[in-house]
């Protein structure tokens, strides 16, 4: 008998508590600075435009996801060789430490180019932490439950991203109103990271309490352990083809769908939409706490009628929904702006030859050496959706509001002083004809139905909880326990890292280089329809595979 057979079993309640609630802390750590993206973008990109600023925030957010299959494999194999409970230790108290010194980083003010250099270094050591965190904690718990259940069991910890999301929500929320917003902004959102040194603690404390996996310990006590897990899960064609299939056929289309709903839908939100960050932060919070429960309802669901199932259904949905919804959204949440839309559509007709790409990465590009970078810039400064019109190589750029025309400058010949003062009449004669044709420059509260922007998030957030909820459970069934830890958590990274992480600022670019402010769905929607097509195809169902698998593989020969 094993030394973990003989021992008194660990509590199911304990093991779920204790792993769900570390986790919990680390992504309140990571997904703080997604929720502060627009008060970042002020403090450390300060150098460039304002809407160039707000995607290199969003780029140094996606920099996190970029690295997370890198700690996938540092730690998944570390976790393989060492155990599971020692390797989310590490990683906790790295993505601790990160997330505390952000909160005590000077600003580009105060250092200049170096504050955003330090700020990536910063999200780098987020997303190798992170990159270890996940598949330790799925793995701990899935190893830990019972024949049938791992689908529940395992929806707890995929509850975690959410629970930390909405722990940041109501920390961002209770030190905004408490501050004030001017106070917030200056200095008080640096707060909601300093506490994190707390939650530390707690999390380090939590997980302390923990024995081992059972299913490790025994595998460990045999002598079956791989001594190689990264050469074994991605050298041999039978493992590397499962995690190709999984990446491609069910972890990409769940990242998008999550992002989708749980964070483009803020920046949605708070810059397309011009809601005060206050706002959004409550109604994204409600959305969350009225749809969190389901992610246990599906990982319940999937023990009963599969993984697979559930997990495409979700992803049609999004691929069938996310247009109208967000449409919807627009309505909801800034009526004026939609029927200022229906009633004056905006149209740049340019030289599609004449026209750069509204985004600068450098802070060189002032967007004024032609007619149409001026006229896309001052739309785009104000956040007004815009269609593009081809028109003729011997005529200027002509923005238009309905059925008001406006001739943008043509910069060539002009110095810099008149060039200047022809852009400004210009900016300020758009403005005007915006406002005249009921362009708001912010959303009003009153005008907004609230309970509709709930619904519509909560359908969001809905189909999240589909696509996550039995994630895990699938990720950990497909592979060896042998290579469990390794195999599962390099597609599950690279999906949520690269396909989800990177999807605002994707999105974002987008829409800013065609001017609609739905064109980012493009993105999520593709990669929903490319999940489902390869996951209807080549994905094995899982929910009644045993998991206790110690024997060593075949001998090649």
């Amino acid at each position: 008998m094993t030394a973990t057979a003989a021992s008194p079993r660990q509590s199911e309640r304990k093991v779920i508590i204790a792993s769900s609630l570390g986790t919990v802390f680390e992504w309140y750590d990571f997904y703080l600075y997604g929720l502060l993206a627009t008060v970042i973008s002020a403090k450390f990109f300060a150098g460039v435009n304002e809407t160039t600023g707000f995607i290199l925030a969003l780029g140094a957010f996606a920099a996190g996801f970029a690295v997370r299959p890198f700690g996938a494999l540092v730690f998944g194999r570390l976790g393989d060789l060492v155990g599971r409970k020692y390797t989310f230790l590490v990683t906790m108290g790295l993505m601790g430490f990160a997330t505390f010194a952000v909160g005590i980083l000077p600003s580009y003010a105060s250092i200049g180019v170096a504050a955003p250099i330090l700020l990536v270094a910063l999200r780098l050591v987020q997303g190798l932490a992170l990159g270890g965190e996940y598949g330790g904690a799925a793995t701990y718990v899935a190893e830990h439950a019972p024949e049938g259940k791992r689908g529940l069991f395992t929806s707890w910890i995929q509850t975690t991203a959410t629970l930390g999301l909405f722990a940041a929500l109501l920390v961002v929320i209770g030190i905004r109103t408490a501050l004030g917003e001017a106070a917030f902004a200056d200095w008080g959102w640096r707060l909601p990271f300093l506490v994190s040194i707390l939650l530390l603690g707690i999390s380090l404390w939590i997980r302390l309490q923990l024995s081992e996996s059972p299913v490790f310990q025994q595998m460990k006590d045999e002598g079956t352990a791989s001594k190689a897990p990264f050469t074994e899960a991605f050298g041999q064609w039978r493992n590397l083809r499962l995690v190709l299939i999984v990446l491609t056929g069910a972890v990409a289309g769940q990242a998008v769908v999550w992002y989708t709903g749980q964070f483009y839908a803020l920046f949605f939100l708070e810059k397309t939409m011009k809601v005060d960050g206050a706002t959004a932060n409550i109604l994204i919070a409600i959305a969350l706490v009225l749809a969190t429960p389901f992610f246990v309802v599906f990982g319940w669901l999937s023990d009963r009628i599969g993984r697979k199932k559930i997990i495409l259904t979700g992803c049609a949905l999004a691929a069938l929904t996310y247009f109208p919804t967000f449409h919807a959204l627009t309505a909801a949440t800034n009526p004026a702006l939609a029927a200022a839309q229906a009633a004056a559509p905006v149209t740049v007709q340019a030289d599609p030859d004449s026209c750069a790409f509204q985004f600068d990465p450098v802070g060189k590009n002032r967007f004024d050496t032609t007619g149409c970078d001026i006229a896309k810039s001052a739309l785009a400064k104000s956040g007004i959706p815009y269609a593009s019109v081809r028109g003729n190589p011997d005529q200027g750029a002509i923005v238009r509001i309905g059925a008001t025309e406006i001739a943008a400058p043509q910069p060539d010949g002009l110095e810099p002083v008149e060039r200047g003062a022809a852009i400004a009449g210009f900016q300020a004669e758009v403005k005007a004809a915006l406002a005249t044709a009921g362009y708001p420059a912010a959303a009003d509260p009153a005008a907004m139905n609230k309970p509709l922007i709930v619904a519509l998030l909560f359908w969001l957030v809905l189909l999240v909880t589909a696509v996550y909820g039995p994630i895990a459970a699938l990720l950990v069934e497909i592979f060896p326990t042998r290579i469990r830890y390794t195999a599962m958590s390099l597609p599950y990274h690279i999906g949520n890292g690269w396909f989800g992480g990177f999807l605002p600022t994707i999105a974002f670019a987008m829409v800013a280089a065609t001017g609609d402010i739905y064109y980012g769905l493009w993105y999520p929607v593709t990669v929903a329809v490319l999940t489902l097509v390869i996951g209807l195809m080549f994905l094995p169902e899982t929910f009644r595979r045993r998991i206790d698998d110690h024997a060593p593989p075949p001998h090649p020969g």
